[in-house]
């Protein structure tokens, strides 16, 4: 069996960003995806634009040109796969880990197709898969979707969306505007204050000339099939629905890392421990990069601020090999 010098975890943008930097150097590497290049972006509403600018978004100094300066979806699904497909990374698609366990100085990675050897694992698995649920009656009928891709699917219907973040607000506006009759449900006092700046007037005006109806302190309570039961200041309510969009935010695959030995802070946050000079976590040869990093705080880790992972975690496996 081939031993890698290093097997990438993950074929979103960090992922191809430390191939691309392994390949630079002349190491052995593999990026194993579960899905198609750059899943989770894959993955993001069909509309979505991105909060940063597309020069951010870059990686490895590759110009990403798009018509606006913050570029949308599908811009930046092209610029990724461009890069794999042109740079001809050696990556594999719809291929799932299941295990990864280290032996002595090599980890066994075993997918859902077939097994590898390696002196080094990164992990740049994003957070997009694990919603965070609501924990509530009725969750699990069909009517309820913790994704969100288009606006039309809910046109004419009755649509409550749960959540503060630019996920629900994007989601609330474009159904608003594809017809659908928009309620908000929001656990907190206000719109989410890190929605995208151009975005939130826009729905603090809907929802003040009353064309957004929105719950602030409120949450859910049980959902039904005709109606979702909500609980706020004005007291216990019932609305007519048709379709619940729960946007409550994702978190990372905690449990896939405290089985490879990765140690979790204890406050809540769950932030893995990992040295922020080299991104090598408490098991020796095991790396972290991108939004992982940052446990529950999903909302530190960005592209444009943990590209640098890719130099970081190279540099120390070259460091290291030199050593040895």
């Amino acid at each position: 069996m081939e031993v890698y010098d290093l097997v990438i975890v993950g074929g979103g943008p960090i992922g191809i960003a430390c191939g691309l930097e392994a390949q630079k150097k002349g190491l052995r590497y593999l990026i194993i995806e579960k899905g198609p290049i750059v899943n989770s972006l894959f993955n993001y509403p069909s509309n979505m634009q991105f909060f940063s600018s597309s020069e951010k978004l870059e990686i490895d100094n590759i110009p990403f040109i798009s018509t606006e300066a913050k570029p949308k979806r599908d811009e930046a699904l092209e610029y990724y796969r461009r890069i794999v497909t042109s740079n001809k990374l050696h990556i594999h698609l719809f291929e799932k880990i299941e295990t990864v366990h280290k032996t002595e100085n090599l980890f066994t990675i075993v997918s859902d197709k077939r097994k590898y050897s390696a002196s080094n694992v990164v992990l740049a698995t994003g957070f997009y898969d694990l919603p965070k649920t609501l924990e509530v009656p009725g969750e699990d009928l069909s009517k309820v979707s913790h994704y969100y891709n288009n606006p039309h699917y809910y046109a004419s219907q009755k649509l409550a969306i749960i959540g503060a973040s630019n996920s629900a607000i994007d989601a609330a506006l474009e159904c608003y505007r594809k017809g659908s009759e928009v309620t908000l449900i929001i656990r907190g006092p206000e719109v989410g204050s890190r929605v995208k700046y151009w975005v939130r007037p826009d729905i603090i005006n809907r929802i003040e000339e009353g064309s957004i109806k929105a719950y602030f302190n409120a949450t859910v309570k049980e959902i039904k099939k005709d109606t979702l039961i909500i609980e706020s200041l004005e007291g216990e309510k019932t609305l007519e629905n048709d379709f619940v969009l729960a946007l409550t935010g994702y978190m990372p695959n905690f449990e896939f890392l405290e089985k490879l030995g990765i140690q979790l802070s204890e406050d809540g946050k769950k932030l893995p421990n990992y040295n922020p000079n080299t991104m090598e976590t408490n098991v020796s040869g095991l790396y972290l990069a991108g939004v992982i990093c940052g446990g529950m705080e999903t909302h530190k880790w960005f592209i444009e601020n943990s590209r640098v992972h890719a130099k970081i975690i190279i540099k120390n496996i070259l460091k290291t090999n030199a050593k040895t």
